[in-house]
């Protein structure tokens, strides 16, 4: 009883100890907890998130900071879609799980969960044995008050699980209930009704997450791992040598507007580049390395790489042994934010790796993504389907490079010098 007198509205009646209401409001949150499936993710909150991820430069730096704040916002006020996008370990998740966690101190129901389990329990549903009903569970997640939907694009794609999906999804768009996802896929390949849904900017919020792996700190994390640009680390456009001396002044000319053409690039990287010239060895791959350097040295994330080895690397995925999945590596290259391809033409063209290559460069060219290739092939030698997408005006900045190659041109001018 409250000590109160009698003219208090609460005299006589009996109140909750205040250590009882603790315990209670500790058996909830431990309820909440238990329902929303966090399991090893409790521990991922805002407080624990690195703003500054791991020896990221400035740029990047800030561009976590304000994906940071942007879920840090929708936890405070759940309304609409929050999506979640980037490569494996850049944090996603951990915001994701975040979300959910505030949530529950805050005494509000939350499920979270991951895309492949999700599917699990709901086919665990249809056994006799299961504790919960199809429908139950079902229903769980079509209405719960916020939905948090992990790796999206993760699952096994038969007809039953996206017609699932879909069910889900289109249940909570047009009740227009919170939902969080977070997917390291490109929207292009996510099934087309869901994809419909992600892309409304009425109700949903797509944010790119563009840092690192965090698990793998101490690593050179700016650039992505199949990139072999640390090999051409000492080609800048500072070390780039224009040759006045030695070629001829049409060739100088026009070596100096292709070295021109690549710095314009790199300070404003727009649609594709193409250096092409039937000489081996006359600057085109060092000019495309400078754009990479110079990108990479300001904190843009690059992806430089030879025709050959992206082939090889893609090829690579098939083996039984491979830890990295076909999918992921073609979604890096056909995803990077810059891909230079070095040296189209040289890989063994074969119908799988023409099918390959077109399929990737096809989707660059529709998205009018930053790509800088270089060719020492006669552009009539190429997939005609490449051809006409490097050919087109609208998007692409076709340089042939007329200098011929370095090597041998220096060694014989000094020998005629000699005599």
């Amino acid at each position: 009883m409250p000590d109160v007198g009698p003219e208090h509205p609460d005299f006589g009646r009996a109140v909750e100890c205040s250590c009882r209401r603790t315990d209670q409001d500790a058996a909830f949150y431990q309820r909440l907890l238990r329902n929303s499936e966090l399991g090893s993710l409790v521990d991922c909150t805002f407080s624990s998130f690195l703003t500054e991820g791991v020896g990221l430069p400035p740029a990047k730096e800030l561009r976590l900071r304000l994906a940071y704040d942007t879920v840090y916002s929708f936890a405070k006020n759940p309304n609409g879609w929050l999506v979640l996008k980037g490569g494996y370990g850049c944090g996603k998740t951990h915001l994701a799980a975040a979300v959910a966690n505030y949530s529950i101190e805050h005494g509000q129901p939350v499920l979270f969960i991951n895309t492949p389990d999700l599917l699990d329990h709901l086919r665990a549903a249809y056994s006799p044995s299961s504790p919960t009903t199809f429908d139950e569970r079902f229903d769980q997640v079509r209405n719960a008050p916020l939905l948090v939907l992990d790796d999206l694009g993760s699952q096994s794609n038969t007809p039953w699980a996206q017609e699932k999906l879909y069910q889900i999804f289109n249940h909570r768009y047009n009740a227009r209930l919170p939902t969080v996802i977070t997917t390291n896929q490109e929207l292009e390949a996510i099934e087309g009704r869901i994809r419909s849904r992600l892309v409304d900017h009425r109700l949903v919020q797509i944010l790119t997450i563009s840092a690192p792996d965090f698990r793998r700190a101490g690593f050179d994390e700016t650039q992505p791992d199949l990139s072999t640009l640390d090999l051409h680390a000492d080609q800048t456009f500072g070390t780039f040598d224009l040759r006045e001396r030695e070629l001829a002044q049409p060739e100088a000319n026009n070596l100096n507007r292709a070295v021109q053409a690549a710095q314009k690039f790199a300070e404003s990287p727009t649609d594709w580049l193409i250096f092409n010239s039937i000489a081996h060895g006359n600057g085109k791959t060092h000019l495309a390395a400078a754009i990479a350097n110079h990108l990479a040295r300001r904190g843009d994330v690059v992806l430089f790489i030879s025709a050959p080895d992206l082939l090889d690397h893609l090829r690579a995925t098939y083996s039984p042994s491979s830890v990295v999945g076909y999918d992921r590596r073609f979604n890096e290259v056909k995803g990077a934010a810059v891909l230079i391809l070095d040296d189209l033409g040289t890989e063994s063209a074969t119908p799988w790796a023409r099918e390959k290559l077109y399929q990737l460069l096809n989707h660059r060219y529709v998205s009018r993504m930053p790509t800088v290739i270089t060719t020492a092939t006669a552009i009539k030698d190429l997939d005609p389907r490449l051809e006409s997408r490097m050919m087109d005006e609208n998007r692409s900045t076709f340089f042939v490079v007329k200098a011929p190659a370095y090597r041998g041109r220096v060694k014989a001018r000094r020998q005629s010098s000699r005599r």
